[in-house]
């Protein structure tokens, strides 16, 4: 898995390299072959799309209902879609498709294959529709008019540098459960894990990688799979709340829950309340709300004035935890509940 990663790292540091410069000037379900929402042209209202990944995984959720908000505040008619599960590229497409038929204005998407979506976003762009990838970037980036995410690599960077610190110097066994080879977002984070923590790809401190599409179930199975190939291991990254959540199944199936560390990106209501209840003991909070409503209002904007977004717009992180460490700024779970999304 070291070489996968490796061999993404240019296009990782390309992406937030660009992030940054432009902030100078974040399994199952429906098909996303059809679209719900009724008739993207009639009457002269504006219609917006927006494709998720998946329509089961609660960040998704969330942000269809933060579209769903913004659309109604804004008087738009919403269409939606999703991949069957996280990496339905097909799905997408035939998504895209589907809305540039429904003469939708714009497209919000997040990207299951940021390199296999790319030339069907153009094709949108070409029929004079803008397109805004949202948590996910396309590659290559200018697939999309505009970004709207979490800084990735600065959430990964993050709870890297607590991880570290919460350590306190004791020897680190590492396992790291990842998202999926080539989809930037997974890249960003991994890389920004390493990043913080100090360690390089490859490094002997790191000793299991798995990926676990984002999936609860899948992350239980890799950390099964981990605690066989490394029973020492005692500080676990992982790419979202569900792979946190099922590694800390395995680990406590084995007996090892409270000898090992865990550290995750999310911030949902239901990952801080397992941050609150010794699971993790740090967790990147993410705005998928923020996402979804910025994406919306771009949309409407350029239908009403031609001005199509641009860019990067970063959408924030904030490192929420258990119990402070020196060196590191984070928040404490009252501040995370407060700002969490989902149930």
């Amino acid at each position: 898995m070291s070489s996968r990663y490796m061999k993404l790292t240019a296009v990782a540091a390309a992406t937030a390299a660009t992030a940054t410069m432009l902030s100078a000037c974040g399994s199952g379900g429906s098909s996303a072959s059809g679209a719900s929402g009724g008739s993207g042209g009639s009457g002269g209202k504006i219609s917006v799309g927006l494709i998720t990944k998946t329509e089961t995984n609660p960040f998704f959720v969330t942000m269809k209902k933060g579209a769903q908000a913004e659309a109604a505040k804004d008087g738009v008619k919403l269409l939606t879609a999703a991949g069957a599960f996280d990496g339905d590229n097909a799905g997408q497409v035939t998504a895209v498709q589907n809305m540039i038929a429904a003469g939708v204005k714009g497209i919000l998407i997040t990207p299951s294959d940021p390199k296999a979506i790319a030339p069907t976003l153009d094709k949108a762009r070409q029929q004079g529709i803008v397109v805004i990838a949202l948590d996910t970037p396309p590659d290559p980036q200018n697939s999309a008019d505009a970004l709207f995410a979490t800084d990735n690599q600065a959430a990964g960077k993050l709870i890297g540098q607590y991880a570290k610190a919460a350590m306190a110097g004791k020897p680190a066994k590492i396992a790291t459960l990842d998202l999926a080879p080539g989809v930037t977002v997974g890249v960003l984070r991994h890389n920004g894990f390493l990043a913080g923590f100090g360690v390089a790809e490859g490094d002997p401190s790191i000793a299991c990688e798995a990926d676990t599409g984002g999936d609860q179930a899948k992350g239980q199975t890799a950390m099964e799979n981990c605690l066989q190939k490394a029973p020492d291991i005692n500080l676990v990254y992982t790419i979202n709340e569900p792979a946190a959540m099922g590694a800390y199944q395995a680990l406590k199936s084995a007996g090892k829950e409270k000898a090992v560390t865990i550290v995750t990106v999310d911030g949902s209501c239901t990952g801080i309340n397992a941050l609150a209840g010794g699971q993790f003991v740090a967790d990147s909070q993410q705005y998928p709300l923020k996402m979804a409503s910025l994406g919306v209002q771009a949309v409407v904007d350029f239908a009403k004035t031609g001005k199509k977004p641009s860019g990067y717009t970063d959408t924030g992180v904030t490192l929420v935890a258990a119990n402070p460490v020196s060196g590191v700024d984070s928040k404490d779970t009252t501040y995370g509940q407060s700002n969490c999304w989902g149930s």
